[in-house]
C-alpha cells in the first residue's frame, strides 16, 4: 500500500470515527511503513494501540490489532506457530493457493520478514478499544485480507472475489 493509498484510507477513517462518536484527528495517528525485508517490532510503543497489516505482492494477507495486553501478538506471534491463529500458520496451510512452495516451521518467520511489507497504524491508548476495533474493521473492509475470520463463516463472494475491488485480488498490481 503506497503513501497516497494510506493517506486516503486514514482520511476516510477519521470521517468514519467522527460519525461513530469516537473522533480522532489525523495528527494523532502515526503510520510506520516497514517494507520487505522488515524486522519484527521489538515492542508496542508505550501509550499506543496498534492495527498492523501484512502485505504481499499487492495482496493484504492479514489485519490485526494490539493493545497494552497483547504485545506478543503485535511483536512476534504472527511470525511463528505457537499461538492459536497466526499469519505463519495461514501461509503454510494456504501456500499452494498463493503460488508459494517450501514454507514450513523452520523458515516461515524469516520468509514473512523477507517477503512481506508490514504497516503499523498507531493511535494513542487514550483513544480506547472502541476506536481501535473500528480502525481494524475499517481497514479489513478496505483491504479485504486473505486471512481473516474462519473459512466456514465466509460467503462464497469473500472466498473468491472482492466486489469492491475493480479487479480480483489475484490479479492485483504488485507493490512497489
Amino acid at each position: 500500500m503506497n503513501d497516497d493509498a494510506t493517506s486516503k484510507l486514514l482520511e476516510d477513517f477519521v470521517k468514519v470515527a467522527k460519525l461513530a462518536g469516537v473522533p480522532i484527528s489525523l495528527s494523532e495517528i502515526k503510520v510506520e511503513q516497514l517494507p520487505a525485508p522488515h524486522s519484527r517490532p521489538p515492542s508496542l510503543p508505550v501509550g499506543k494501540l496498534a492495527v498492523y497489516v501484512f502485505m504481499y505482492g499487492g495482496r493484504c494477507l492479514k489485519v490485526g490489532k494490539a493493545g497494552a495486553k497483547s504485545t506478543a501478538r503485535y511483536c512476534s506471534q504472527h511470525y511463528g506457530l505457537n499461538a492459536q491463529s497466526t499469519l505463519a500458520k495461514s501461509l503454510i496451510k494456504s501456500q499452494a493457493r498463493l503460488g508459494l512452495t517450501g514454507l514450513d516451521e523452520s523458515n516461515i518467520g524469516n520468509w514473512i520478514c523477507q517477503n512481506t511489507n508490514r504497516i503499523n497504524v498507531l493511535v494513542p491508548s487514550k483513544s480506547g478499544v472502541a476506536l481501535l476495533s473500528l480502525l481494524e474493521s475499517f481497514i479489513q473492509c478496505r483491504l479485504n485480507p486473505e486471512f481473516e475470520g474462519f473459512e466456514s463463516q465466509k460467503t462464497p463472494t469473500e472466498n473468491n472475489f472482492n466486489p469492491r475491488a475493480p479487479i480480483p485480488r489475484s490479479d492485483a498490481p504488485k507493490l512497489k
